[in-house]
């Protein structure tokens, strides 16, 4: 059994592997691989499956699969797994960052510093306790946030489609609803033609504060022209995010050099410790499939 790793994993990750057969990450061996592993830079199309003859397995390091065709893959008879609890500490821990490093002005702070400036008097702060938080979306990630939210002191409520009731968190029954007296918003929802755009210029006319948006999901959820308008018209404090609708975003991206944006690029799942679970996880699902019977 050929085993090709596509995309960066943990380096300690092909040792573990071996137990299945060969692996390789040369990526011209496609046609011979009956497993594939991939993140977020590998997108397996139609083409891609095309090419991939012997292809029985493919295992998204991650929690989304929107850059694999799934429907086509698993018409092929090539199974398609995921691992969506290995990363929900490290992505929550980013998102949490964000939300902490925006209202204490981390980043002015250093660039002024940086640049040999001094201003504290301008660096007004504010804190995150007594604020609301909004989590759109409540799975596995989102259900960190809000555990850490909670310890700092804030009111966390949630929308998610697909859930009524949470033990965690207070539901909201629709998006308006949701985000209307959010301080702060945070983004944690998979890339659907329903959750396309769905922080678009109708939802934001409705707030009644201005909120932090925290955005660790993907990045087409956002319309970036009606975000932009947003964060210069002062209808939105600030927008943090660690996706983009391309992994790295076009020179054209509305939101590049905007005021109140701050950026990271797409680490949310890189902690050392998340590449160690993915492998782990991706061993697993390989081990009961094989055992299965099934691949």
């Amino acid at each position: 059994m050929l085993i090709l790793i596509s995309d960066a994993f943990d380096t300690g990750l092909p040792d573990k592997l071996v137990d299945f057969g060969e692996v390789t990450d040369d990526k011209s061996r496609l046609a011979d691989a009956e497993i594939v592993l991939v993140r977020s830079k590998t997108k397996c199309d139609r083409d891609y499956i095309d090419n991939a003859k012997n292809l029985k397995l493919i295992i998204r390091g991650g929690v989304g699969i929107d850059n694999i065709d799934k429907e086509y893959a698993e018409s092929k008879g090539i199974i398609v797994r995921n691992t969506p609890k290995a990363s929900s500490i490290a992505v929550a821990e980013l998102a949490f960052a964000h939300m902490i490093s925006v209202p204490n002005r981390i980043v002015e702070g250093h660039t002024s510093m940086a640049e040999g400036k001094w201003i504290k008097k301008e660096l007004k702060r504010t804190e995150l306790y007594g604020k609301t938080l909004c989590l759109i979306g409540l799975g596995n990630i989102s259900k960190e946030v809000a555990r850490r939210a909670t310890a700092f002191g804030m009111e966390v409520f949630a929308y998610d489609k697909y859930v009524e009731s949470s033990d965690l968190v207070e539901m909201k029954k629709t998006l308006k609803d949701a985000v209307e007296y959010a301080d702060y918003i945070s983004m944690h929802v998979p890339l659907t033609p329903d959750t396309e755009g769905m922080i678009n210029e109708d939802i934001i006319k409705g707030f009644q504060k201005v909120p932090v948006i925290i955005n660790t999901g993907r990045g087409a959820c956002i319309n970036a022209d009606d975000m932009k308008t947003a964060l210069e018209s002062g209808k939105v404090r600030a927008y943090a995010t660690d996706v983009y609708p391309t992994d790295p975003p076009d020179d054209d991206c509305p939101l590049r050099n905007v005021k109140n944006v701050f950026m990271t690029p797409h680490i949310g799942a890189s902690s050392v410790e998340n590449l160690l679970r993915i492998g782990s996880e991706a061993h697993s699902i390989i081990d009961e499939l094989i055992k299965d019977g099934k691949i």
